[in-house]
């Protein structure tokens, strides 16, 4: 291309710019911005997920940049959900304080498996969609 002619592009038509280097022209791209939330085991989990069995929707939420954001909604909904289930399903199975006073094994053992019942659902229902 001369000076006096100078043809756009499609990228340049939309806006596009370019930095020299090396006697190369370069896009300037980036990735959008990104937040920066701390991610909790819940958000970890889904984050394998996606990485293995939905590259799709990984490389969508990356470079849109909301992948840290989304991994941050999905274990805040995970552990909320698990502080609603863990006393409901307690409470099914009159696993209380009495119980805890007679008998703290069990009352250990009971509780366990309710954690355990309730983090295959919240998994089932938050983390592995």
């Amino acid at each position: 291309m001369n000076g006096d002619t100078v043809m756009k592009n499609l990228y340049e038509t939309l806006g596009g710019t370019y930095h020299e280097e090396n006697e190369h022209l370069i896009p300037n791209v980036a990735l959008p911005e990104q937040t920066d939330y701390q991610i909790g085991k819940y958000g970890r989990m889904h984050l394998d997920y996606i990485k293995q069995h939905r590259r799709g929707r990984y490389t969508t939420l990356l470079t849109e940049g909301k992948l840290n954001a989304r991994l941050h909604e999905i274990d805040l909904e995970a552990n909320e959900m698990l502080e609603t289930i863990i006393p409901r399903l307690a409470i099914e199975r009159r696993i209380d304080e009495d119980l805890k006073a007679r008998d703290m094994l069990r009352w250990v053992a009971e509780m366990n498996n309710i954690k355990t019942s309730a983090e295959e659902i919240v998994l089932q229902e938050v983390v592995l969609v």
